[in-house]
């Protein structure tokens, strides 16, 4: 019995020290997600796969997106304070309009509609491998 209720205890020890090791884990990923991470220096802007525009995050401006025939598709880009968001969108849902401000390089705001895809970047050299080997 004495060594059954060991089994137990050692059981719950071991639950205990796998949940508190992924708590670690994520905490480490968040804190790199919203405090290590660079904040970026300029807005790129895609429409179905190819570039429309790039823009300061420097500089405060409103951008209207037109797509599709005719022009028929209406996006609203807003960058100011050194954030970007999308003001209003003429699609049916709406999600890219209610996305939270971005800043940090490699965020991105997606009106999938459209096609249209914001994304905060950091200018540099583009010529600069990402890795060596």
């Amino acid at each position: 019995m004495k060594e059954k209720e060991n089994t137990v205890k050692r059981y719950v020890r071991n639950d205990i020290l796998l949940i508190l090791c992924l708590v670690l884990i994520a905490a480490i990923g968040l804190f790199y997600l919203y405090v290590l991470r660079d904040h970026g220096d300029t807005v790129r802007v895609t429409v179905d796969g190819k570039e429309y525009g790039n823009y300061s995050l420097s500089q405060d401006i409103t951008e209207d997106i037109y797509t599709g025939k005719d022009g028929e598709y209406h996006n609203r880009l807003v960058i100011k304070d050194g954030t970007a968001f999308m003001e209003s969108a003429n699609c049916p849902d709406g999600i890219c309009v209610e996305h939270s401000r971005v800043f940090r390089d490699g965020e991105s705001i997606v009106c999938l509609p459209h096609r249209v895809v914001i994304t905060v970047v950091t200018s540099g050299d583009s010529n600069t491998p990402d890795v060596v080997i």
